[in-house]
């Protein structure tokens, strides 16, 4: 098999989570583009005709979508039971659902902190413990993390979503050192500052902006499709040699 050959995910199933916009919708295009048949998933992802139906389509792959409000422990083991019962074949997944609630830390009350936690911690360890089980009697899997540049660095104004990516760079590492000898590659992908949703309160804000541009070398924010190569490599069989590995994606933020 040649190397470009190792890239391609032709027949295979990914389930996407936040797949509706931004970083997640950019994922699983990639995905499809590389032969994938997507499962999207979102809390609030239309029932027919949206923009990720459409793209996944107009190449000739398979798709189904659902909803799922991740914040919620019983809409999550609902939706699980229901996907693997429905998909009991899934060869992929990508954990990217998530949110982020900005309060200094004296007034970040709990429910915001509950509200965090759960979608993007607590959600994705019962996601990937449920999916993960059919991988491993397989013998086979690849599932990867959105992590953050606050899973390594603090953050500000935001504790909970900076705790939060601090846990998925460790479950990513714990799932990791289990499954590994079962055929199961866990990664992580860490995006830098990108032009998403989550990130508008920042780009409205000239000075924060200023400064973010400054230190990234690349000079501009990311955009989603700039996760695409990233993922296909760590959905692929290119990457079966990669355990554990957190991959940053962030214009050189890091390296300054």
């Amino acid at each position: 098999m040649s190397v470009l050959d190792r890239f391609k995910l032709t027949g295979q199933t990914a389930l996407v989570t936040g797949a509706r916009r931004g970083i997640g919708l950019g994922i699983a295009v990639a995905l499809a583009e590389a032969g994938a048949n997507i499962i999207a998933v979102s809390a609030s992802l239309e029932s027919a005709g949206s923009d990720i139906e459409k793209e996944v389509t107009a190449l000739g792959r398979s798709f189904k979508g659902y909803r799922c409000d991740f914040s919620k422990r019983r809409d999550v083991t609902d939706f699980t039971a229901q996907v693997l019962n429905e998909n009991p074949h899934i060869d992929i997944l990508v954990n990217n659902a998530g949110t982020i609630r900005r309060k200094p830390a004296a007034e970040h009350d709990d429910a915001l902190w509950d509200e965090v936690i759960e979608t993007n911690l607590s959600s994705q360890f019962v996601l990937t413990r449920e999916i993960g089980r059919s991988m491993i009697e397989r013998g086979s899997g690849k599932i990867i993390f959105t992590a953050s540049l606050l899973t390594y660095q603090g953050g500000i104004t935001v504790p909970g979503y900076s705790a939060s990516k601090g846990g998925v760079g460790q479950l990513t590492k714990s799932f990791a050192n289990e499954w590994a000898r079962k055929g199961v590659n866990v990664n992580a992908i860490a995006p830098g500052y990108v032009d998403t949703d989550n990130t508008e309160a920042l780009r409205n804000d000239s000075v924060r902006s200023k400064s973010i541009l400054e230190r990234i070398p690349a000079g501009r924010w990311g955009t989603p499709a700039d996760f695409g190569g990233a993922a296909v490599f760590l959905a692929s069989s290119a990457s079966d040699y990669v355990h554990g590995e957190i991959l940053t994606v962030d214009g050189g933020w890091m390296g300054r």
